[in-house]
This record gives structure tokens, C-alpha cells and sequence, in this order.
């Protein structure tokens, strides 16, 4: 629009220009026809003329009609006759006064003089944009470079990380896009974020907390939703933990390990806290414990904590507190499967035959692997040397079986070769 403004401009110039060329040329022949015209033709001239010429410029109407015509009288049309008092003979005849008859000419139509394009351009600053319809040769063709449209929906973030800075940035940090877009709206709300103004005061904030640089991207890639918390409210409940007299290094460790603990505000922070502590009978020291070891307790749902802790109370026979040190001493007991908890406990105690104080001491048994029990145990009943009694001189302790690797358990266990035990299993 700039440049056709100019143009227009250019024009207007010129067309002036024109008519200040043709200006001294008009008025040199108005003042001619005003000098040899009669009174009726010099009107109609000056009209032409003021039609042209500034108002400063034209001639009177005393210069015109001179004083003395105003002794003329009226005669016939076009004639004047002097002074009867005139008889010296100082008056020239009547047809010597008369102006001579001019014809009335027509004022021309104005015509703009002949502007040349390829002159008007010369001069020009910025050269108007050529049309879209405009020819092109197939080497400037060739040279055109498409931006490729931008999708309008994907679902995948993968179509708009060439378009979106914020996205390349985390990419670069380790955050894994095809993680981030199965959670729900986490893609959405990438998109909709500003790296600098967004991003990165969250980024400097989880670096203060103690979360490691190389653990950023993965941190972001599970709860990409901390992006969107207010700055204050994370520095909150931060606080809050302090408060609770957690050090940083055992915050850091928390946060790194439940990426979703700075989610939940200090009042629910505060009452996950509470319901262990009371559903428990854990002092305030072993239920900090607790929660470091396994911080995701704080941030997971209650409700299979609840049924565990029943299973163990009615299904399994156990007192209180040996629940308590049970937890205490496996946390993940709280998260397990409550039908791994029940075969397990069953193939320990009705068919292996170890009593309740002995898994309350060695909790670590319900976390293994059944198969890997059932094995070992078929194996060394093989070989006559299952006992787990600890009164009894060739006592197996259920560490022992567990949580020793094959070559060490045949070689110091089962005093048998790994050949032996792996010939043992083809025959179950």
C-alpha cells in the first residue's frame, strides 16, 4: 500500500507541474484580448481567464471600460456617437472608437500533457511488487521454497516441532514428546506455552529444589503438568516440607522419584501425611522415613494402602505391629498386588511352613517372585536340605533363599552345581 501511495503522489506532482508550465502562456493571452476588446467581449474574456489566473492577476473593470466611454450614448447596437457641445473636432469618428469586432472563442479543454511510464519510474524509490499472475522462468520457479502448512489437528506433537520453539527447546532438555502426548491435554498444553515466559522459571525453580540437569527432561516427560502450576504456589509447598523438617537432599530425592508430589497442595500434603502416621502408629520420625523411601505413598491412592493393610490384618493373621514393622521395613508391601500378597504368603507359610515372626523379620520374601521360591525350595527339598528352622544345625534363612543369585545359591546353598539345578528344572 506504501509504495502505490508514492504513486499517487508522483502523479498529483507531475499534473501540477503542468499547469504551472501552461500558466504564463494563458495569462500573456487573456491580457491581449482585454486591451483590443469591447466592453461586452472583455467581460466574457476575463471570465476565461479567471477561470485560470489567480484573482490577483486579472484586470480591472476601470481598466477595461475607461471613464470616457461614459459620455457614450446609446445608439443602435455596436455604434457610439460624440458630444453634441464637441464641434472642435477632438473626438475621432464613432467608427474609430468602436472595438473591432472579435470573435468570442471558446475556452479549450484543459489536456494533461503525455507522462511516460518508463520516466515516471526512473526516480522512484521502491519499485511496485509484481502481480501473482506474473510469468516467471523455471529457473526462479525452481528457486521458490514452500513453507509447509502448519496442521490444524495432529495427534502427534511430532507435526509441530519445526513450528513451535517451546517444543525444539524441550526436545533439546530430554523431554520425549511421544511420552508426554499420551497423557491427557499434556499436548495441548505444550502448545499453548511460552519457552521464556513460561518454561523457564519453572526449570530454574525445580534446579534450586535440586533436581539434577540430566534429570529434567525425564521429569518433565512424566508430569509435564508442573509447567502450568503457579511459581508461588510450588515455592509454597516446598516451604511446607521444610517446615516438616525434611533437609533439601531428602526433598530433592522425593521430588525426583514423584514427580507429581509438588502437584498436591499443603493441606493434602498435610493429611497424607496424618493418615499414615495414625493408620500405622508410627512415630513422626518413622513416618518422615517412610515417606522418603517411598514418596510416591504422599502422591498415590489411598485406597489399595486401606486394602493391604486389611488383607494383612484378616487374611493373613498378622498383629499390628507386626504390620508396622513389616511396612516399615518393605514400604512397596502398601502397593502390591493384593493377589501376589495372598499366594506368596501361602506358599511361605502352609507349604514351606514359615511362621509369622519369621516373615514379619524377612518382610523382603513377599516382594520376590514366586517362581523363584517354588524353584529353589522344589530343589533343595530334592536334595534333602530344606529346613528353616533357625533351632536346626543346617537352618536356611529365607534371605538366603531369595535373594542370592543361582551360581552362589547352588554353590553355598544347595552345595549342588548351577549343571545340576538347571537339570533339575527341565524336569518340572
Amino acid at each position: 500500500m506504501a509504495s502505490w501511495a508514492r504513486q499517487v503522489s508522483r502523479w498529483r506532482c507531475l499534473l501540477q507541474a503542468a499547469r504551472a508550465a501552461e500558466f504564463p502562456r494563458r495569462l500573456r493571452s487573456c491580457s491581449s484580448s482585454s486591451s483590443s476588446s469591447s466592453s461586452s467581449s472583455s467581460s466574457s474574456s476575463a471570465q476565461a481567464c479567471r477561470g485560470f489566473a489567480p484573482p490577483a492577476l486579472l484586470p480591472s473593470r476601470s481598466d477595461v471600460f475607461p471613464r470616457r466611454s461614459q459620455a457614450c450614448r446609446r445608439v443602435s447596437a455596436g455604434s457610439c456617437s460624440p458630444p453634441e457641445s464637441a464641434e472642435d473636432g477632438s473626438f475621432s469618428s464613432p467608427e474609430s472608437n468602436l472595438p473591432s469586432p472579435v470573435k468570442q472563442e471558446q475556452p479549450k479543454a484543459e489536456t494533461l500533457p503525455k507522462l511516460n511510464a518508463k520516466i515516471l519510474y526512473e526516480d522512484w524509490d521502491d519499485i511496485p511488487p509484481s502481480s501473482a499472475l506474473e510469468e516467471i522462468s523455471e529457473e526462479e520457479a525452481v528457486q521458490i521454497i514452500a513453507e509447509p502448512l502448519l496442521p490444524l489437528r495432529s495427534s502427534t506433537l511430532r507435526d509441530y516441532v519445526d513450528h513451535s520453539e517451546t517444543l525444539a527447546k524441550l526436545v533439546h532438555l530430554g523431554v520425549d514428546l511421544s511420552q508426554v502426548e499420551k497423557r491427557q491435554k499434556a499436548g495441548q498444553l505444550l502448545l499453548t506455552l511460552d519457552f521464556e515466559k513460561d518454561i523457564r522459571k519453572i526449570l530454574l525453580f525445580l534446579k534450586d529444589v535440586g533436581v539434577e540437569d540430566n534429570q529434567l527432561g525425564p521429569f518433565l516427560t512424566k508430569n509435564p503438568y508442573i509447567l502450568a502450576e503457579d511459581l508461588e504456589a510450588l515455592e509454597t509447598r516446598v516451604a511446607y516440607l521444610k517446615s516438616k523438617k525434611f533437609g533439601k537432599a531428602e526433598i530433592a530425592q522425593m521430588v525426583s522419584r514423584a514427580p507429581y508430589l509438588l502437584l498436591f497442595s499443603v493441606e493434602r500434603l498435610d493429611n497424607r501425611l496424618g493418615f499414615f502416621k495414625n493408620e500405622l502408629g508410627l512415630s513422626v520420625k518413622k513416618t518422615k522415613d517412610l515417606v522418603i523411601r517411598l514418596p510416591r505413598l504422599l502422591t498415590g491412592k489411598l485406597e489399595p494402602v486401606k486394602e493391604n493393610l486389611q488383607v494383612f490384618q484378616i487374611e493373613l493373621g498378622f498383629q499390628r505391629n507386626e504390620i508396622q514393622q513389616i511396612v516399615f521395613k518393605t514400604p512397596k508391601i502398601l502397593t502390591a498386588s493384593k493377589k501376589k500378597l495372598r499366594q506368596t504368603f501361602d506358599y511361605l507359610h502352609n507349604i514351606m511352613g514359615i511362621p509369622h515372626n519369621m516373615l514379619t523379620h524377612f518382610p523382603q520374601a513377599f516382594n520376590s517372585k514366586l517362581l523363584r521360591i517354588r524353584e529353589r525350595h522344589m530343589f533343595l527339598t530334592f536334595l534333602g536340605r530344606a529346613q528353616y528352622d533357625p533351632a536346626q544345625p543346617s537352618y536356611i534363612s529365607l534371605d538366603q533363599l531369595v535373594s542370592l543369585p543361582d551360581e552362589v545359591f547352588c554353590t553355598e546353598i544347595a552345595k549342588a552345581s548351577m549343571q545340576d539345578f538347571e537339570k533339575f528344572l527341565k524336569t518340572l
